[in-house]
């Protein structure tokens, strides 16, 4: 069989699997079947696919048929420029997250807090965007601060990030310039209605807090004026209905200046506040 009507083929059956998007798919899993980039598929469309390639094109097409992420399956996902590996102890980095990155690059900053940093995306990208900062990442999940810290190595920024296993505060000492956090905030009764791919594969952990999907915020809220420094600014990512849940906990907490800031389809993604000046 030769590639395209291999490609075809594999499309077909992701759409009767009810996949998204079946061509995009079966393009990436043939391009990482073949040890090839994405874009050289259309090169090799009129050539035979070798016996080898078409055996793991098979795997490949026959996980993501039962809905395995194709994260998952490449082992990896770009996130702001960068491609981050990922696997089933982390969350996806998704493209939403990139609005409380720009938020954040809109400031100085020196030294970063990511809470719940999972596959360490927000923490890595803003080192790598910011040479002079430092940061730690904490995370409950241990398997989520290796995988971070895999990141960071990958990416340049390991002599200036730590991680360490830590329930938000509980392990973290000092003060800091900016934190940031992406929390779970999907309420338990919004899981059933998540996709097959998210649902089954990525860690309930990173995706819920079993609850009204602020319990995070309550839990994060308490500990802030403890370990900003003086003007230091909080970012946290919120589901599109939380922005002003989330902007009143933040601002019992003694924050000021607090904003809820949309994504770029206008839908309510971060929200920020900072420390008072002292």
């Amino acid at each position: 069989m030769i590639a395209a009507q291999a490609l075809a083929a594999a499309a077909a059956r992701l759409r009767a699997a009810g996949v998204a998007d079946p061509a995009r798919d079966a393009r990436i899993l043939l391009a990482h079947a073949a040890s090839i980039d994405p874009s050289r598929v259309t090169l090799i469309a009129p050539e035979q696919v070798e016996p080898e390639v078409a055996d793991r094109f098979e795997r490949l097409i026959s996980l993501r048929a039962v809905r395995v992420p194709v994260s998952h399956l490449i082992g990896e996902r770009a996130f702001y420029g960068r491609n981050f590996k990922v696997s089933r102890d982390v969350l996806d980095p998704r493209p939403e997250t990139e609005t409380l990155i720009e938020a954040a690059l809109a400031a100085p900053f020196g030294r970063v807090l990511d809470l719940g940093t999972g596959s360490g995306c927000i923490l890595v990208t803003l080192l790598a965007e910011r040479p002079q900062a430092t940061g730690l990442g904490v995370d409950l999940s241990p398997l989520a601060c290796r995988q971070a810290a895999l990141n960071a190595g990958a990416l340049g920024v390991a002599e200036r990030a730590a991680f360490r296993e830590s329930d938000w505060f509980a392990a973290v000492d000092g003060t800091f310039d900016l934190i940031v956090s992406n929390p779970p905030y999907i309420a338990l009764a919004e899981m059933p209605g998540l996709s097959d791919e998210v649902r089954r594969h990525e860690p309930e952990l990173a995706l819920t807090d079993g609850g009204d999907g602020l319990g995070a915020y309550r839990a994060i809220a308490p500990g802030l004026l403890d370990h900003l420094a003086p003007g230091g600014r909080m970012l946290v990512e919120i589901g599109p209905t939380q922005g002003a849940a989330v902007a009143q906990i933040l601002a019992g907490a003694g924050l000021v200046d607090v904003s809820v800031l949309p994504d770029l389809d206008g839908r309510d993604r971060v929200v920020s506040g900072n420390a008072p000046q002292g």
